[in-house]
């Protein structure tokens, strides 16, 4: 039972501070999206600078649409977040369970890592996908979630779930990075509570934010020529979109991805936009991980609180 409390402690603070990250963040990566979306030759983008995309929001008076698609962002983020940390709580445990080691060594923590990975992706993919499409529709022309997806089948809903996986490595180095370097910092501390539960040891904000900044930073780097497939894979059609159908569809492959950035961009547009990503997603996961380590201690006495009114409130069976 302490399994399972410990592993929904886990993802229920997970999934909290990943829904103030992506909230507060939200216009950044609109943004950054929408800059990683557009692959022309420099002399003929769009946005020559991811400053470009906000100034066209702000001069189109659409400074709104900068959040457009942030309700399923939210749901996906909060979703897959509870998902990858319950799962990843739980498959970690149970390797020490079956194992009988005190401590998660680098490759296994990895293996457990992708494992939570895999297993959110498989569910959420359809989400991840409507988020993306919305977020690089133009402004002010952004669908709604359902309609977004009706707009072609169940299989594109699932548009880029490869590379996705192939992505699970960003998390995977990401929160095994930060894990590793939090064992040290904490290691030795015991809790002074004996005989009772106690609370998992957390960082100070201060820490967290540290760790999570330069594990996300390390993982963002090792990535990215992925991360900007990606988004090729999921961006919606522009309405000044001259391409064919045949090239649409082979675009959004992985190899179709790979060979518009090498013709129109040459070998740095692989990391064209790197510098967006990182600020976003270094600050994102920084202040996710700040928010869960905040709120851990809380969210672990809460379950204990849930879990003693329900033994307490649970009927109890009559002995003959």
């Amino acid at each position: 039972m302490q399994l399972d409390l410990e592993s929904l402690s886990e993802a229920t603070s997970g999934a909290i501070g990943s829904l103030v990250s992506t909230t507060v963040l939200y216009p950044l990566d609109t943004c950054k999206t929408k800059y990683q979306a557009e692959v022309q030759a420099k002399q003929n983008r769009k946005y020559r600078r991811i400053s470009d995309v906000l100034w066209e929001a702000i001069s189109t008076r659409q400074v709104l649409s900068l959040y457009q698609g942030l309700g399923t962002k939210n749901v996906q983020s909060f979703v897959s977040s509870f998902i990858y940390f319950y799962g990843y709580s739980y498959f970690k445990k149970l390797y020490l369970k079956k194992t009988g080691n005190k401590n998660i060594g680098t490759v296994a923590n990895l293996l457990v890592a992708t494992a939570a990975g895999v297993s959110t992706i498989v569910i959420t993919q359809p989400l991840d996908t409507a988020s993306s499409r919305m977020q690089t529709s133009e402004f002010g022309k952004s669908k709604g979630f359902w309609k977004t997806l009706s707009e072609g089948t169940w299989g594109e809903a699932y548009d880029g779930l490869a590379i996705s996986i192939l992505l699970t490595t960003n998390p995977s180095i990401q929160y095994t990075a930060f894990d590793q370097l939090k064992q040290r910092i904490l290691k030795g501390k015991t809790s002074k509570k004996t005989g009772t539960k106690s609370s998992p040891e957390a960082l100070s904000a201060f820490s967290a934010f540290v760790l999570g900044a330069v594990s996300k930073c390390a993982a963002t780097c090792l990535t990215y020529p992925a991360i900007r497939c990606k988004v090729m894979i999921q961006a919606a059609d522009s309405d000044d979109d001259k391409r064919t159908p045949a090239e649409r569809k082979a675009q959004r492959t992985i190899s179709g991805a790979l060979y518009t950035i090498w013709r129109r961009e040459g070998l740095l547009g692989f990391f064209n936009g790197l510098q967006a990503q990182i600020i976003k997603t270094v600050l994102s996961s920084a202040l996710l991980l700040m928010v869960k380590e905040k709120i851990t201690k809380s969210t672990w006495i809460l379950m204990l609180m849930l879990r003693r009114f329900l033994s307490v409130n649970s009927p109890k069976l009559k002995v003959a």
